[in-house]
């Protein structure tokens, strides 16, 4: 186990990294649980979106765009866009991510991190608004991403209000 500093003592469960042990002045049984500072969290997920952008193919735009989403039990799936010569036919890192997600067996996503290399502050596409709203609650976050971090927080009910409720359908 690693020593690092916290605000609270215990066992870490930190997505990626295992398991870590938090100390401080108090001491906690063994197996206590910790959950990682939420900062520390949304800048990880602000990493793995921007590692992603780094994998995109985009030679027709030269726009590449990285997305990251986190579920509520902590998982994390990252996609990039892909661009293909039949240009409407690509996909959002958004969507890549999503496939990720799905493939690994779902679940609800908690927060969602996008980045694009030209452009900050950018937001997912109507389309993948719809299909993050399809997984996502309306409290989930949000993170919109300049070059150096998470810049703005949004939730979803928020930037997808009047998305399609998949309720009717049922």
């Amino acid at each position: 186990m690693s020593r690092v500093f916290a605000t609270a003592p215990g066992i870490l469960d930190w997505p990626g990294r295992g398991r870590v042990l938090i100390l401080d002045q108090t001491i906690k049984k063994k197996g206590d649980p910790l959950k990682a500072p939420k900062a520390a969290m949304a800048d990880e997920l602000f990493a793995a979106a921007r590692e992603a952008m780094r994998r995109s193919h985009s030679p027709y735009s030269k726009f590449p765009v990285g997305a990251a989403i986190r579920t509520a039990d902590g998982r994390v799936f990252a996609g990039a866009n892909i661009e293909i010569v039949s240009y409407p036919e690509g996909w959002c890192a958004e969507t890549t991510a999503l496939s990720h997600f799905v493939m690994a067996g779902g679940g609800e996503i908690a927060e969602i991190a996008v980045v694009a290399e030209k452009m900050d502050l950018i937001t997912p596409c109507g389309g993948c608004r719809q299909r993050l709203a399809e997984f996502a609650g309306p409290q989930a976050k949000l993170y919109l991403c300049d070059q150096t971090g998470i810049a703005e927080t949004v939730l979803m009910k928020d930037i997808f209000p009047r998305g399609f409720d998949t309720d009717i359908l049922r």
